[in-house]
């Protein structure tokens, strides 16, 4: 095992004081690979410094962006020259493949420069996750697919992209972000039905209609773009991450910790507020901040006709399915009990072993669907030696360590250092005691 990529935490202190949400990434994605839509300089402000965001930069330098960083989380690129050679350079293959998010730079280059080649995606297993809805919406506006079983990437052309209407097979965010961007520069008119809509989404449609591109529809999920010749530079600030926000309320209450989450956007949460609200969590909206008092307890709802609580994950403006791991481990501790059915996602809730191994009270029923008998504080979970499987179930184990007794150690941390920036250290501020090793 490398120990260099491992926490050890110190579980059972009460954390008090602020913490400041990193800039989104998942917004970040799919801004920065709109930056190649325009030869003109674009800045983009707030950005995490994570791992996936460190990689997708590193790869729109290789493709020949001049990339400026201003500081830690500001950076402006010029994509006046692209070099499409460097697709077919180990580099790139290597690169493209660390990340998820590569999947949507294929519109940007296709628009411009009429090719792309894309190896097969990496990041999370979290279950099968398909490209189709990119490469169907794009077919669409004229794109040409070829995959090459030697090699295992996709090669894409388009000599002419064109408007189109496009019925999207599933509700996808980078599907939605992928299409959107190659409509923006294809001729006439696009309409896209069944459009992702989260905050996401409206960030980058805000952000290349200041580019000068015709969108109409925003956080509907019916979007009409109309296609102009070429788009202009801009300057985009990211919202904070909503996903960091609904983990550090579960911090909170898990852990018995009085914390304030400054400038949280709170505009822009959506049904999360809601959903912890309903978990028992007595969070205070004040100003655009949350602040969640310290709580002895904390009882889960139940519905109107007194039936068990159902949580359960849904495209937007239903509940995101990043917050399904850190809302399990916080019902862990509740008082009651709750059914978390993460339906988007197969191979989620496959950490809970490791839960159930710290004192967790947990039936898992299938691979979507696992039943949390809350322990309402009468006995703690205990520190163990575990391993993160993916970002979001790295930070709900990492929760789960921080509210145990004793020690426990997080090996592959480099999965939420891929997602959450310097968390260790933000959460040591307050008063955790999390060393890396």
């Amino acid at each position: 095992m490398n120990t260099t990529d491992t926490f050890e935490v110190i579980g059972g202190h009460v954390l008090k004081g602020e913490l400041i949400p990193q800039g989104a990434k998942n917004e970040a994605l799919q801004i920065l690979c709109a930056t190649l839509l325009t030869p003109e300089a674009v800045r983009i402000n707030n950005l995490p410094d994570i791992l996936d965001i460190q990689h997708l930069i590193e790869l729109i330098q290789g493709l020949g962006v001049k990339v400026t960083k201003h500081d830690a989380h500001s950076y402006t690129f010029i994509a006046s020259d692209v070099d499409l050679d460097y697709f077919g350079t180990e580099e790139f293959q290597k690169n493209a493949r660390k990340i998820r998010g590569s999947v949507m730079l294929l519109a940007p280059l296709i628009a411009r420069y009429k090719r792309a080649v894309l190896p097969k995606p990496g990041g999370d297993k979290i279950g099968r996750r398909r490209l189709d809805t990119h490469f169907l919406g794009l077919q669409k506006l004229g794109a040409e697919f070829n995959f090459d079983d030697e090699s295992s990437q996709y090669n894409i052309s388009a000599e002419n992209l064109t408007g189109n209407y496009i019925l999207m097979d599933e509700i996808s965010v980078t599907g939605t972000a992928n299409v959107l961007m190659a409509a923006v520069l294809a001729k006439g008119q696009t309409t896209i039905y069944n459009a992702a809509c989260e905050p996401y989404i409206q960030q980058l449609c805000k952000m290349l209609i200041r580019m000068g591109a015709k969108i109409e529809g925003l956080s509907s999920n019916l979007l009409t773009i109309t296609g102009v010749d070429s788009l202009k530079g801009t300057t985009h600030t990211l919202l904070p991450d909503m996903i960091e926000i609904g983990s550090f309320i579960s911090l909170a209450a898990m852990t018995k910790s009085e914390i304030r989450i400054k400038n949280a956007s709170v505009e822009n949460l959506g049904i999360i507020p809601f959903v912890f609200d309903r978990m028992g969590v007595a969070l205070q909206i004040q100003n655009d901040d949350i602040f969640i008092p310290a709580q002895e307890e904390y009882e889960i709802k139940s519905f109107i006709d007194g039936s068990i609580m159902n949580i359960y994950d849904a495209p937007w403006p239903g509940f995101s399915p990043d917050l399904m791991s850190a809302l399990l481990v916080m019902a862990i501790q509740a008082k009651g009990s709750v059914l978390i059915h993460q339906k988007m996602f197969e191979s989620r809730l496959f950490f809970v072993d490791k839960l159930i191994d710290m004192g967790a009270q947990i039936i898992l029923c299938d691979p979507h669907r696992a039943t949390v008998i809350g322990l309402n504080r009468k006995y703690n979970l205990r520190g163990i030696e575990m391993t993160s499987p993916d970002i979001r179930a790295g930070v709900a184990l990492l929760i789960a360590a921080l509210s145990a007794n004793g020690k426990s150690k997080i090996h592959s941390i480099h999965q939420i250092d891929r997602g959450y920036e310097r968390i260790d250290e933000r959460l040591n501020a307050i008063g955790a005691n999390i060393r890396r090793l």
